[in-house]
């Protein structure tokens, strides 16, 4: 090999590869050939233009006829009305000409009211909540911080015995307050949640928390009210930390009465009530120390870890032994009316109350846990006066089912036991003394009332209890708005003297004595005046509502519902 083919580039040798062979026939320049070549004599459509076109999958054949989008209107929208609308003639299913009427919700009217038209109108109807600083920084408040503080807020309102509506309200109420606009509260019997989204975009903030343990104490009640009619008023500045401190204050705050008061009380409460069937004296002191008694063994329950359904039972025996050991002593006393006495100290008729109150409203599943709950509570007294009760016949008490409890014939004095029992029955509760008074008078007006329609008018004790339970909550709610305050603690112990003691215990003495259908009958009549006062209270405090000026263009809304539908 010679340097000339030894300095002969590799890249010849390379593209020799490429040339064609020996002999054959090459059109002008030499041209390079590749697998990937066009074979000699198939035609190919030249590319017109200086640039090549891509076509795809989703490129239309040739051929196909395509209408194309007019240029005016590229693209359609939510917002663009339908082709069929005419301006003219507009259909009522879209926006009036008019527009959509404004809610506007003045600031002078409690903010109950207030937060009760919002919570049941649509969403995209409520009005914004104004721009708040309360968080402390210009990026808004902390949005985890707050429905923490909505949710312990309404803790302590669902556990001390506040409807399920009221509930939602002060939760509504707290969010608006620090300016959270699109927030949805939701309240069971044990469960609280809420949700709060920040835009239509953004993924919502949901928050929940359990209510494990319930307590009467309705001065906790009132300052937790204070704490939100502060927050939702504009002029009071109170801060997250401000709040939380308010809050862990509530809570440590130690009841307004002590352990002997409240036996006292107890005490009083079933004197109150034998007097009220006829009752004398030693009817009233029997009747008071069968209750403190039964108190005081309800406690030592309590403290024992037992539920709650036994410490009913248990406070149930004394009144009804008391009145058993009276009979077979041939003392001459209505131990009917003692035993009565002791029943009235323990009907649950706020627990019944809120129940119903909360069926009327929309809260089914609420008020059927209530309802449950007031059953319960309810079987454990008929087991404690029926036990004792049985043992009383067996050893010969001669107890007449067919005695007569009635009122008696001195008006003042039934007035008097009225307002005793009230008194009492707010000391048990735990309600403010500045409130005391004002609930004492209104449990007095309701046994006017039902006094004067039944005794004296001779209407049913049904229709009576109905319609003084209905005053009673007409004026509850008309003191609660007059405070800016619950409308519970002026309602509950008011309803002391109208809960049926009597009929239940007629019923439970013809249950023990083998006559089923009497003491059916008896208990009915029981269910009829509880269902009475619960419904006439409730109606009541919807009347009070109609009159009341809510402050928007249109009253409050409710879900209207017709048949089948």
């Amino acid at each position: 090999m010679t340097d000339a083919e030894d300095r002969k580039p590799k890249s010849d040798e390379a593209r020799s590869a490429f040339l064609p062979p020996a002999g054959a026939a090459v059109d002008g320049d030499m041209s390079t050939t590749s697998e990937f070549a066009i074979p000699e004599g198939l035609a190919v459509p030249k590319v017109t233009g200086t640039e090549s076109e891509v076509t795809s999958e989703f490129a239309l054949p040739e051929g196909l006829d395509v209408s194309q989008v007019p240029a005016a209107d590229p693209e359609g929208s939510a917002f663009t009305p339908p082709s069929t609308y005419s301006a003219k003639q507009a259909p009522i299913a879209f926006t009036p000409p008019n527009g959509i009427p404004k809610v506007s919700l003045t600031k002078d009217v409690p903010w109950q009211d207030r937060m009760r038209t919002m919570l049941r109108m649509p969403v995209a109807e409520r009005p914004a909540p104004e721009p708040s600083q309360r968080g402390g920084d210009d990026s808004g408040p902390a949005v985890p911080r707050v429905l923490d503080l909505t949710l312990r807020i309404g803790e302590l309102l669902l556990a001390g015995g506040e409807g399920a509506e009221d509930v939602e309200a002060a939760m509504f109420a707290v969010c608006r307050s620090y300016g959270l606009d699109r927030c949805e509260p939701n309240v069971t019997f044990t469960l609280l949640a809420i949700s709060y989204q920040p835009s239509l975009v953004d993924d919502p903030v949901t928050a929940s928390r359990t209510v494990r343990r319930r307590g009467t104490d309705y001065t906790r009640l009132a300052a937790v009210y204070q704490l939100v009619d502060d927050l939702s008023d504009d002029e009071t500045a109170v801060s997250l930390e401000e709040a939380y401190r308010r809050l862990a204050e509530i809570r440590r705050n130690r009841h307004p009465y002590p352990g002997w008061a409240l036996t006292g009380a107890s005490g009083l409460l079933a004197g109150a009530a034998s007097v009220l069937v006829g009752g004398d004296l030693i009817v009233f002191v029997a009747a008071a120390l069968g209750a403190m008694l039964g108190d005081r063994l309800a406690w030592l329950c309590a403290g024992r870890g037992l539920p709650e359904f036994y410490q009913f039972t248990v406070a149930a025996t004394p009144p009804a032994a008391i009145g058993i050991a009276l009979t077979l002593a041939h003392v001459d006393v209505k131990a009917s009316a003692v035993i009565t006495g002791g029943l009235f100290a323990l009907l649950p008729g706020r627990a019944l109350v809120a129940g119903v109150q909360d069926g009327l409203t929309g809260f089914y599943i609420t008020a059927s846990a209530r309802l449950l709950e007031v059953m319960y509570f309810f079987v454990g007294i008929v087991a404690g006066v029926l036990m004792v009760l049985y043992f009383g016949v067996q050893l010969g008490a001669r107890l007449n089912p067919d005695q007569a409890l009635g009122a008696s014939d001195d008006p003042v004095m039934m007035i008097g036991a009225s307002m005793l029992l009230s008194l009492a029955f707010a000391v048990l509760l735990q309600q403010e003394r500045s409130t005391v008074v004002w609930v004492t008078l209104n449990g007095g007006v309701a046994w006017v009332v039902y006094g004067a329609m039944h005794y004296v008018g001779d209407i049913s004790p049904v229709a009576s209890t109905a319609a003084a339970a209905g005053l009673v909550g007409l004026f509850g709610q008309l003191l609660s708005r007059y405070q800016f305050a619950s409308a519970l603690p002026y309602t509950t112990a008011a309803i002391g003297p109208l809960l049926p003691g009597s009929a239940t215990y007629f019923g439970l003495l013809a249950i023990a004595q083998n006559e089923v259908d009497e003491g059916l009958v008896s208990l009915s009549k029981a269910v009829a005046l509880a269902m009475a006062i619960a419904i006439g209270v409730n109606l009541g405090s919807e009347i009070s509502r109609m009159f009341l000026r809510i402050g928007s263009a249109e009253k409050r809304r409710a879900a209207k519902r017709t048949r089948g539908f």
